[in-house]
């Protein structure tokens, strides 16, 4: 699967199927993106392969940098520094994002309420590693 930024500055490739994927509703996601969501997919850190440019990134909090392309912004990655064997990549920056879906929703407590969840996967008030 291959993907990239808005302006076409990054191109990467991952190789394989994540691990995992989900839809992200927390403020940093939602700001950092622009979106009501943010919606990632697991990989690990050899599966992703950087094509053409740089991802420049953020530190988002004390452990979290997230990924983007200097040229024009677009979100592109999420990276925790406690687990660099894994590198989480925006869906929607692949060139065909219908080829992963996410399996659960996490930080619905922050939801925005103009937005309802209208699936059938498990919803998460807080991060999925704690009760939800």
């Amino acid at each position: 699967m291959k993907g990239g930024c808005h302006c076409g500055a990054v191109r990467y490739e991952v190789i394989g199927e994540p691990f995992d994927a989900d839809f992200c509703h927390c403020r940093d996601c939602q700001r950092t993106t622009g979106a009501p969501v943010g919606v990632w997919a697991d990989f690990k850190a050899e599966q992703f392969h950087l094509l053409a440019g740089e991802i420049k990134e953020y530190a988002s909090s004390e452990k979290v940098r997230r990924g983007f392309c200097a040229n024009c912004g677009c979100s592109l990655s999420y990276r925790h520094t406690d687990y660099p064997q894994y590198f989480t990549i925006s869906i929607t920056s692949l060139d065909d994002p219908n080829v992963i879906a996410p399996n659960y929703h996490i930080y619905t407590d922050n939801q925005v309420k103009w937005m309802p969840i209208n699936d059938e996967l498990k919803k998460y008030g807080r991060s999925r590693n704690k009760s939800g």
